[in-house]
């Protein structure tokens, strides 16, 4: 005896043949997909510039104990690139342009690009730009909803990395 999981499992096999240059974007697909391409490249203008001003940091560290702090900036940037490339990649998944024109990049941006004067305070800065990060992913996962639960599950990834992130930076500012 075999026990369908699915339902109605012809009709989705002749949905399957309809439209298919539109690759994984089915006709069940349920969200409002140009919504969903702006938030996602509002996300990745986001992470765009958290890696620069990361980058910014970890060049710009100086002082007695700044070396494991430049590393610790280095590998956030590397992580906010890992982002930025997941969400661009994304974007193409679902028939949409990734936007990296580079004038466009800080309007699109939920965090800002500070420099920081001094090691703390480029730690504060990177820590504000994590607790924006948070709501934002927060919001656009809450906006998605089981709409498109590949993109929640990737925004809901990014999310932990980045609570993982003003932990640590937490952690550094009370040192």
């Amino acid at each position: 005896m075999s026990l369908k999981m699915v339902d109605n499992l012809a009709e989705i096999r002749r949905q399957a043949r309809v439209n298919i240059e539109n690759g994984p974007v089915t006709e069940n697909y349920q969200a409002d997909r140009d919504a969903v391409l702006r938030m996602l490249n509002e996300a990745l203008a986001t992470e765009i510039i958290c890696v620069l001003r990361y980058r910014r940091h970890y060049y710009m560290s100086k002082g007695i104990n700044s070396e494991p702090i430049a590393q610790e900036f280095l590998e956030h940037s590397n992580a906010e690139q890992g982002h930025a490339d997941k969400l661009a990649l994304r974007i193409v998944q679902l028939g949409g342009e990734p936007d990296l024109d580079p004038d466009q990049l800080s309007s699109k941006s939920h965090a800002e690009y500070v420099v920081g004067k001094d090691l703390k305070d480029m730690i504060r800065e990177d820590l504000i730009a994590e607790r924006i990060a948070i709501d934002s992913y927060k919001q656009m996962i809450n906006y998605i909803r089981n709409d498109d639960p590949t993109t929640r599950r990737l925004l809901e990834d990014i999310l932990a990395n980045e609570e993982e992130h003003a932990d640590e930076l937490s952690n550094l500012l009370q040192h």
